[in-house]
């Protein structure tokens, strides 16, 4: 009688330290802090890419101790770097005017003659949208 009485109260000390280490952990997840906004303090515009290459290049120069010439040869890696994303986004554009060329026709082929009219009207009404929105997007970066 007397392991039985041990085993049960191994089994009752087992279950109240699991149930204790869930509670710990299920209040740390319901306790975690979340990102309030500091009144007062307008939000930081982003940075203008030069803006953000002069910062980075000042940050190595002093973190990492390079000197003028590693400083030229980064500066010369980076202009690379940058001809070589704006080659790709100058494709991937081109690309992507081909496929939509080919969407508008074969829409246009499924159409009736008295809907192409107004389908190309919807589309410059859609344009006319897009570029409205990245013309408020170009603002908001300045």
């Amino acid at each position: 009688m007397p392991k039985s009485k041990l085993s049960a109260f191994f089994s009752l000390l087992l279950v109240f330290l699991s149930g204790a280490l869930v509670g710990a952990f299920g209040h740390r997840l319901y306790m975690v802090n979340s990102v309030t906004a500091v009144k007062g303090q307008p939000p930081q515009p982003r940075l203008s890419p030069e803006e953000f290459r002069r910062r980075q290049v000042e940050d190595l120069r002093q973190k990492v101790g390079l000197d003028e010439q590693q400083i030229a040869q980064y500066n010369h890696i980076l202009d690379d770097t940058r001809q070589q994303f704006d080659e790709i986004h100058d494709k991937m554009n081109a690309e992507g005017r081909k496929i939509r060329d080919k969407q508008v026709t074969q829409v246009n082929a499924i159409l009736r003659p008295d809907q192409r009219p107004l389908y190309e009207k919807w589309r410059a009404d859609r344009e006319a949208e897009r570029k409205r929105r990245q013309q408020e997007h170009d603002a908001n970066k300045k």
